[in-house]
């Protein structure tokens, strides 16, 4: 099997369908997540007991390019770690043990939204919110399949009967024209309601915010919807028009989502570990916002 690293130097026109994101940004996020490495390994030397000499041990097979190629390219197409393996010449387990290596570090480097991404600077976030309040921000949810939970309480607990499946919700919220993702709720169960998982996300913004949802956001403070077609009677021409002028504005946050689908882990039917379930969309997330240059990495 061809190394994936080696056919995106070859066919760099085709990077984003291999791994989900151009080449030059690959680039950029390989220099970036070195730096992140290095500050780990940094970390780790000051707190180790050393007993053999530095640089002592077995080297690793891949450099650090391939191990981030072996990350981005099980995000976007999601093969068996068999699979994954046989493509960079490592055993299943390497492949699993570089995957979920590399999955933290990158994390560190992609803030998923723009709130997450000033969180920690209180009067970033200030600003950040006074900005918002310039845009009517859109939001909306999907839901994803995961494995059928042993335990039958539990069962119920995520059995969505939208979906006729178990499954796990997360909902965006975006600037208009899809220009950014604003912020993300990961991981709810697959029933919980959109208002109800919008009313909690809510909290995060000021309270004069203004939102644009669709009918399942009706009730809620603060947001739009489009009208709903009354018990036994029609839509008047004028609530229809203005519904179909309100759907070509509201479109834009499914883009957003379907740019968080064509990463297969975010569609497929989750198989790993129900914990690091967030921690993997939020990973996508910073993709796509590098995809759509939303996200800048520093040079």
């Amino acid at each position: 099997m061809k190394n994936p690293l080696h056919y995106i130097h070859k066919y760099q026109h085709r990077s984003k369908q291999i791994l989900g994101i151009d080449h030059k940004q690959f680039i950029e996020l390989v220099k970036q997540a070195e730096l992140k490495h290095q500050e780990k390994l940094t970390l780790s030397e000051i707190k180790k007991i050393r007993v053999n000499a530095p640089g002592g041990g077995r080297k690793p097979k891949l450099t650090i390019a391939e191990q981030v190629c072996l990350c981005l390219f099980y995000l976007r197409q999601m093969p068996t770690f068999e699979i994954l393996g046989m493509q960079f010449n490592v055993s299943k387990t390497e492949a699993n043990d570089t995957f979920h290596y590399w999955l933290k570090v990158l994390r560190a480097v992609l803030p998923s939204s723009l709130l997450e991404q000033v969180e920690n600077r209180e009067s970033d976030y200030a600003i950040v919110q006074e900005m918002l309040m310039e845009f009517e921000l859109i939001v909306d949810s999907y839901e994803q399949p995961r494995e059928r939970p042993k335990d039958k309480k539990v069962q119920q607990e995520y059995f969505s009967g939208k979906q006729k499946r178990h499954t796990l919700k997360s909902q965006v919220v975006s600037l208009p024209e899809a220009k950014d993702i604003v912020d993300i709720v990961v991981g709810m169960k697959g029933p919980t309601s959109d208002i109800s998982l919008f009313r909690s996300q809510q909290q995060k913004f000021s309270p004069q915010q203004s939102f644009k949802g669709d009918k399942g956001y009706q009730g809620g403070k603060n947001i739009s919807t489009p009208h709903k077609k009354p018990r036994n009677r029609e839509l008047t021409a004028l609530q229809k028009a203005e519904n179909k002028a309100f759907s070509s504005n509201r479109i834009f946050i499914e883009h957003i989502i379907r740019l968080l689908k064509i990463f297969r882990i975010a569609s497929s039917r989750f198989r790993l570990h129900s914990h690091v379930y967030e921690q993997i969309i939020l990973l996508v997330c910073g993709l796509v916002r590098l995809r759509i240059g939303s996200l800048v990495l520093p040079t």
